[in-house]
């Protein structure tokens, strides 16, 4: 996954894709940003955006 795809795609299909490889692969946002190559930051700013973020105890994106 690259900075452009990220930013292009429609933030409720990143939301469901980040978390379901949350779920399934990575134990934690480094690990899956690490993977994809990119900052963690990327990902929370954008999800945040939509009313979600990270919360590291459960590993997945949440409703603020």
């Amino acid at each position: 996954m690259d900075l452009e795809r990220i930013s292009a795609m429609d933030p409720y299909m990143l939301l469901s894709m980040v978390n379901m490889k949350l779920r399934d692969f990575h134990s934690s946002l480094d690990s899956l940003c690490q993977d994809w190559d990119v900052s963690p930051s990327l990902i929370e700013d954008r999800l945040k955006s939509v009313g979600y973020v990270y919360n590291k105890e459960n590993n997945q994106f949440v409703a603020l």
